[in-house]
């Protein structure tokens, strides 16, 4: 009893999620009406096609009785009826079709669209890559962009596909099982001398033969949704390491890491393969099952109804007709049975995408509290921020530190210290930071990070050095200029060209291109966490040189992290990361 309870209770809740995943689309979008509209269309064509099917199922028993009856004259004027009545249902089903497929694509659109931008919203997708690979336990979802671009679209499939089919099979047994009893005539026995007459025979034969039907194939293929979850991730994973593979190709070419990249992907490729032996296997015997259930069922009716034609005491074209109204009643009480491999699959994507989406409401459960407000004295003062690693441990404390403009600061430390972090605090993007922070009014608009390893666009020359900005922002002279400045004369005519630029430059090319980046959009507070580390000391001379101007100009600031001693001459300040108390975070900040 108690499992019976548990298994209706996760019924509701699986409904209850496929609701809420639903319904913004059809009550808050801003394409509402359109979707209505479309789904209306859509359920009308659907009642339009049972009704044509009630009128093929009349067109049977006139049919058949004019082939018994050898009249030529019927037989000739069915035919011609039969042509309408099959050109319709035609018509409705390829609008049927093309109006569902619409819908879906158009649901698609706006259910990616609003995943895509919350995904993006509040550095979330950094966020998620962070606690996915730290945290025990309560881990956020894997493969969000399997999820964004796969599970969607299946999703959104899955749903309009099913949903319709149901209505079809409600409508279609509200329509036919009137017949189907009408047609059926009583079925009587006599039971310890009593007479006992069944009316709507072949209905309740039709209902008996499919619960029976659902329930076995519930048993049979109910495995599938747990592998079809696991599916989905074995194969994102998979796609995932090879994606890794080429992003990071010279490094693994440089490391001869073939052998070992050939190996990740083949324990991962066998737990795609391994996981979808199990799922056909699975699927096997629901085949077995579904397809023996199938041809069962077309003989069924014939046998049931087999005495009655016998007798005489109905025409081969009532014997059609109850066959035709068997089958229909039979196929809509089957759908369960038909469709459990889907429902099974939409299922999972469903958790899938409930997980996925519940993964935004607990990283945001999870923001730390902040504060931050406009410093009239036009300088970022650290009031006080705690960082802590991901598990929670505390890593770095910072109070009454101050970057005024002028200032250049060179934060140093030893490695594993939190330098990194500090700048990800400042930034506004690691997630374990409490900050109480005073920022100038121009802090968001004009400050620039630049990483150690930069990112850029795979197209345009022009694109990479201006991103995330648009490259029309800015004229040739000055982009041509921004390259010039930052060592990379070989690159002024190539602004034009296409190229996955993080994969035919070298490590300092393209730190040179981010620092072009900079000078070509002079920010006033710029943060460089080594980007200089692969130049030679001359080249990070000239670059630092030139970066010093730039903040100047500008009346701003330039913090750096680096472990060279010819960066230290560019900085008038330091801030070193020193142990903290043993009762305290690891490391503290004392300025200087």
């Amino acid at each position: 009893m108690t499992e019976k309870i548990s298994k209706w209770r996760a019924l509701r809740e699986f409904a209850a999620k496929a609701w809420r995943l639903s319904m913004p689309y059809y009550l808050h979008s801003e394409d509402k009406w359109k979707a209505r509209g479309l789904l209306l269309a859509i359920v009308l064509l659907n009642l339009g096609a049972v009704y044509m099917l009630v009128l093929l199922n009349e067109w049977n028993r006139v049919f058949y009785d004019a082939l018994q009856n050898k009249d030529a004259a019927v037989f000739w004027r069915e035919l011609g009826r039969f042509t309408y009545l099959a050109f319709s249902f035609i018509v409705i089903a390829v609008y049927r079709f093309y109006l569902t497929q619409l819908l879906q694509m158009r649901w698609r659109e706006w259910m990616t669209k609003h995943y895509m931008d919350r995904w993006l919203a509040n550095h979330r997708f950094y966020q998620m890559e962070l606690a996915r690979y730290s945290r025990e336990g309560n881990a956020p979802p894997d493969n969000p962009d399997q999820r964004i671009a796969e599970d969607m679209n299946l999703f959104t499939s899955y749903t309009v596909g099913l949903s319709m089919g149901l209505l079809n099979a409600v409508v279609t047994l509200l329509s036919f099982i009137g017949i189907l009893w009408t047609l059926s005539g009583s079925f009587g026995f006599t039971f310890q001398g009593r007479h006992v007459d069944i009316p709507g025979f072949m209905v309740w034969m039709a209902v008996l033969y499919c619960v029976v039907g659902s329930v076995l194939a519930h048993y049979i293929g109910r495995p599938q949704i747990a592998l079809n979850f696991k599916q989905q991730r074995f194969e994102a994973d998979f796609r995932h390491h090879l994606v890794r593979v080429r992003e990071y190709s010279e490094s693994i070419a440089l490391d001869k890491g073939e052998g070992v990249e050939r190996r990740q992907l083949g324990l991962r490729f066998a737990d795609v393969l391994g996981n979808y032996l199990r799922l056909i296997r699975t699927q096997k015997r629901l085949v077995w099952f579904t397809n023996g259930f199938g041809q069962a069922a077309t003989v069924f009716p014939f046998i049931v109804a087999a005495p009655r034609f016998f007798s005489g005491a109905i025409q081969l074209g009532e014997l059609m007709q109850i066959a035709s109204a068997f089958d229909r009643v039979q196929g809509a009480l089957s759908w369960f049975v038909d469709n459990y491999d889907q429902i099974a699959a939409w299922r999972a994507t469903t958790d899938r995408i409930t997980s996925f989406d519940e993964s935004f409401a607990a990283l945001q459960a999870g923001d730390p509290a902040t504060a931050s407000e406009t410093n009239a004295e036009d300088a970022i003062a650290l009031d006080a921020m705690d960082l802590a690693l991901p598990g929670g441990a505390a890593l770095l404390a910072v109070q009454g530190a101050r970057i005024a403009p002028g200032d250049s600061v060179l934060v140093q430390g030893p490695s594993g210290s939190g330098k990194s972090t500090l700048f990800r605090g400042l930034a506004g993007i690691w997630p374990w930071a409490k900050r109480r922070l005073r920022l100038p009014a121009d802090f968001d608009a004009r400050a620039m990070f630049l990483p150690q390893r930069p990112y850029f666009p795979n197209g345009r020359l022009r694109d990479a050095l201006a991103y995330p900005e648009p490259a029309a922002r800015y004229g040739d002279e000055e982009l041509q200029a921004a390259l010039r400045e930052a060592l990379l004369p070989d690159l002024v005519a190539r602004l034009d060209d296409p190229d996955a630029w993080d994969q035919k430059l070298s490590g300092g090319e393209q730190q040179r291109l981010a620092i072009a980046r900079a000078l070509l959009k002079k920010p006033r507070w710029l943060f460089v966490d080594e980007a200089t580390s692969a130049l030679d000391e001359a080249a990070e001379a000239t670059v630092y040189e030139r970066l010093q101007a730039l903040v100047r100009a500008q009346n701003g600031a330039l913090v750096s992290i680096a472990h060279r001693p010819g960066v230290a001459g560019w900085h008038a300040r330091r801030w070193v990361l020193e142990p903290g108390a043993a009762d305290g975070p690891r490391y503290r900040v004392a300025t200087g």
